[in-house]
């Protein structure tokens, strides 16, 4: 299964895909968005985070 992945050092933390998919991201303890791992990354929510990202940072792996 595909799942997400975020580019960190082009990321500029404007946490939408968190405001969009807060059960799939979440800022971690060093202030970096991460990927949650889940077992099924096929929710729309997740979809429209990634389309959403300003910068296209977030691909699928």
């Amino acid at each position: 299964m595909k799942a997400p992945v975020l580019d960190l050092e082009c990321c500029i933390l404007c946490e939408i895909c968190i405001e969009l998919a807060p059960h799939a991201f979440q800022v971690n303890g060093a202030g970096f968005i991460e990927t949650l791992v889940l077992d099924d990354y096929s929710d729309e929510n997740i979809h429209e985070a990634i389309k959403n990202c300003p910068k296209n940072y977030i691909t699928w792996e």
